[in-house]
């Protein structure tokens, strides 16, 4: 099969060679007596949408098995990223995932197809979900590069495939594992499999998860954040004949997590009073919201896989419906800009997302091979959004009530369908193989939302006055953008060559696309390229080489990219702009209409609306080399190490909105806001597409103590380097982090049991992962006034715990 996107093969098993054949079960393990072998056992991945092993497979492939998994007692899927040079999981606000992967960035909010897709047991799932809950996981892969082909939606970053572990039909087993830390946080998981008889069986797992989450303390009114997470999961396993295997899976999620916003810096006033203590560090770990900040998710997945063996060919198939109750109440002023005011924020998105594929794929490993597929789904739901927007005509304090209370109401129907077929491909002979396939694909989307909004006015002043009481109904986005049809081809091939059975070269091209953005609830006055962006589209050129050597005693991969995109769909968040003054005190707050009066920067009063967060497309290039070199040097140490560089900038020239307060044309946010040149936002010529640097590296090693006895010791480590790097956007430079993960216990040599202590963040470090500068308060009378302290994420403190786990 073919996949457009192709890079290095990924992280071998650093444990004990336990059996990892994914294929038979991702979940079988060997007994612990199986570490003495002098070879890597065979990882067997599903990226080309059949089996094949990790070393043949000509893509960019992180396999981390489900045993991986729970030795390095990774509870959070984000923390896969520690594994996977060059991807970056973070979450940081407690509700939005993001992911970035050879330095090509997403936000969930920019209402855009990622940058990475996530596939749940083969089907598109939500991040929010499945990285919420990550327990009974039989393997994860980060497929690397533009995916135009194999699966049914596009994306220019990559992949990323979850499988759940499934029934065998010949045995009960299963396992319990049990997690507790000095910070807080505890989790507890485990699964079994019932086999009824060698056609029925049947898996039951489940998770009980509670934290602290970012380890950050509210000093305004004393809580903490923290997160409570309780999932289950049920799967049927049928096996009517021997050509005939389908897997019927259930999935509950709920989830309730109350993050604080962390702050940092010196501490301002607005009307004479402070936003909060004082001077505030990084290490304090706390925050000054006057509001709450908590994030509900409440999801059904269900999701079934057939595979039937016709002879000939075989067909296989994917149909899942996933329904998400989605329920957010936050502070917008997470600084505490304005002491003694919650501006508060709730959003409920419920939607609900049905998925059908078919693909019938020729059944020999002949000269000739081909296959056909087609996918549909549907996204649906109605998303309803509150925001409050008071409008300050002085610095004063808000206890005063000098200021103009507004709400915004924005009632927004989510609905798009893809439609798309598929057709590969492959000719075999003398050593090479030629792989190629088109994807055509329908998208059609609607997009409209209906924007209320009212104020109560100020105290004596009547209706029609400056300041009085008014409700403004608008259609949030501008007439003749609502609705939008695209019908992209694409696709890709690869040209694969063994050297030898311990050496394969390939090159490969990928193609892939992403459908424009249109904002919603944009300010007033703003004009179209703000609104609309163009469609994306993006080519990627790859070579590599990967073999093995010592009797497999060491395996490596390097490969060499360089990517091309057409208008990249980019996020540029907390932009000040100015827009034309239609109504007084609603400029800013509902949008769609053109500017009333032209925008003159240097008079208009106020010369700074507010901030919005704003799309906007860019031509990019991305290029880079990512290696990997796994080894056993003894039959008790493994050593794995990834590293990549990856160079994802804009081309020279291309203007891009951002803040640029002092007018030099560069990014910054020092002084009062303003906004340079005649449009509605400032434009820099932006470098890099999203704040992650070039280089980054992990390691991992295990070192098996031979004993005499029922027990064996053993030692464990995860190291991953991350260098500082220069954020334009925000005009921060980000520190570089070494994390240190340490591992040691002991495990039965039936490999029944195993007691495990760690030391998480061994250097405590306590970087800075993500910086927010402090906002600037828009009044009608005094400009602008800084606001508050910093918002920023940093790595979490050195954590102590202990692991037991219990398997049969």
């Amino acid at each position: 099969m073919l996949s457009s996107g192709v890079a290095i093969t990924a992280l071998m098993s650093f444990a004990p060679a336990h059996a990892q054949d994914v294929a038979a079960d991702a979940s079988a393990q060997a007994p612990a007596a199986a570490a003495a072998e002098p070879v890597f056992d065979e990882i067997v991945v599903t990226a080309t949408r059949d089996t094949r092993s990790l070393q043949d497979v000509p893509m960019s492939v992180n396999a981390v098995t489900g045993e991986q998994i729970q030795k390095l007692n990774i509870l959070d899927t984000k923390d896969i990223s520690r594994l996977a040079p060059g991807l970056e999981l973070t979450n940081t606000t407690g509700r939005n995932n993001t992911t970035t992967l050879r330095g090509i960035g997403f936000d969930p909010d920019q209402g855009t197809d990622p940058t990475v897709q996530i596939y749940l047991n083969e089907a598109p799932a939500n991040a929010q979900t499945v990285f919420t809950a990550m327990y009974d996981i039989g393997q994860i892969e980060v497929l690397r590069g533009p995916q135009g082909l194999l699966r049914g939606l596009s994306s220019p970053g990559g992949s990323i495939t979850v499988t759940t572990r499934r029934p065998k039909f010949d045995e009960v087993e299963g396992f319990v594992q049990g997690t507790i830390s000095d910070r807080h946080a505890y989790n507890v998981q485990g699964g079994v499999t019932l086999p009824f008889n060698d056609k029925v069986s049947l898996r039951v797992a489940a998770l009980v998860d509670g934290n602290r989450g970012n380890q950050v303390r509210n000093i305004t009114n004393g809580d903490f954040s923290r997160g409570n997470t309780q999932s289950g999961r049920i799967t049927l396993g049928l096996r009517p004949t021997e050509d005939f295997t389908a897997y019927l899976t259930y999935q509950y999620l709920q989830s309730d997590v109350r993050q604080y916003g962390q702050v940092f810096g010196p501490a301002s006033s607005f009307g004479g009073v402070p936003s909060g203590p004082g001077d505030i560090g990084v290490r304090d770990r706390v925050a000054v919201a006057d509001g709450l900040n908590r994030f509900k998710n409440v999801s059904h997945i269900v999701n079934l896989n057939f595979d039937w063996d016709l002879g000939w060919a075989n067909l296989t198939g994917v149909a899942a419906y996933q329904a998400s109750d989605l329920d957010q109440v936050r502070d917008s002023d997470p600084g505490n800009g304005i002491p003694g005011l919650a501006v508060v924020q709730t959003t409920q998105s419920p939607f609900r997302v049905p998925t059908f594929e078919l693909r019938l794929s020729s059944n020999n490993d002949g000269m000739f091979g081909w296959g056909l597929g087609a996918f549909y789904q549907k996204t649906t739901g109605t998303t309803i959004s509150t925001q409050d927007a008071p409008q300050f005509f002085a610095p004063a304090p808000a206890v005063t009530g000098a200021y103009l209370p507004i709400n915004s109401v924005a009632t927004i129907p989510i609905y798009q369908e893809v439609i798309s077929f598929n057709a590969n491909g492959r000719v075999r002979s003398g050593g090479f193989t030629l792989e190629g396939g088109l994807r055509y694909t329908m998208i059609k989307s609607k997009r409209v939302a209906d924007i209320v909004t009212t104020s109560p006015g100020l105290p004596g002043i009547p209706a029609g006055l400056p300041g009085g009481p008014f409700t403004i109904s608008q259609n949030g986005i501008p007439a003749g953008l609502d609705e939008q049809k695209n019908k992209p081809l694409t696709g890709g091939a690869t040209l694969t060559y063994e050297f030898s059975p311990a050496l394969t070269g390939y090159v490969a091209y990928g193609h892939s696309f992403r459908a424009g953005s249109v904002g919603v609830a944009v300010p007033v006055g703003i004009s179209s390229d703000l609104i609309a962006t163009r469609n994306e589209k993006t080519d990627n050129f790859e070579v590599g080489l990967k073999g093995s050597a010592f009797n497999r005693r060491l395996n490596f991969a390097v490969a060499g990219f360089y990517q091309t995109f057409d208008g990249f769909l980019g996020r540029f968040p907390g932009v000040f702009y100015n827009c034309a003054n239609v109504s007084p005190g609603v400029c800013g707050v509902v949008g769609g209409n053109p500017p009333a009066t032209p925008i003159n920067n240097g008079t208009d009063t106020p010369a700074v609306d507010s901030g919005f967060d704003f799309n906007y497309n860019g031509d990019a290039t991305v290029k880079g080399i990512e290696a990997t070199i796994d080894a056993r040097p003894t039959d008790f140490w493994d050593l794995s190490v990834n590293m990549a560089y990856v160079k994802a900038r804009y081309k020279n020239g291309e203007r891009l909105p951002c803040n640029d307060f002092n007018g030099d044309g560069r990014p910054d946010t020092t002084g009062n806001a303003a906004i340079t040149g005649s449009g509605n936002v400032s434009f820099c010529e932006l470098s890099r597409l999203s704040d992650t640097p070039n280089f980054s590296l992990s390691a991992t090693t295990e070192l098996r103590i031979p004993v005499e006895g029922a027990v064996e010791p053993f030692v464990r480590g995860l190291i991953s380097y991350r260098p500082g790097v220069y954020s334009e956007r925000r005009d921060f430079d980000y520190p570089s982090r070494t994390l240190i993960d340490l591992f040691a216990g002991v495990r039965g040599n039936d490999g029944q049991w195993e007691l495990t202590g760690f030391v998480k963040n061994v250097l405590n470090q306590q970087r800075i992962t993500d910086f927010l500068p402090a906002p600037q308060i828009s009044t009608q009378l005094a400009g602008t006034v800084q606001s508050g302290y910093a918002t920023i994420n940093t790595t979490l403190p050195r954590e102590f715990g202990l692991i037991a786990s219990f398997r049969w």
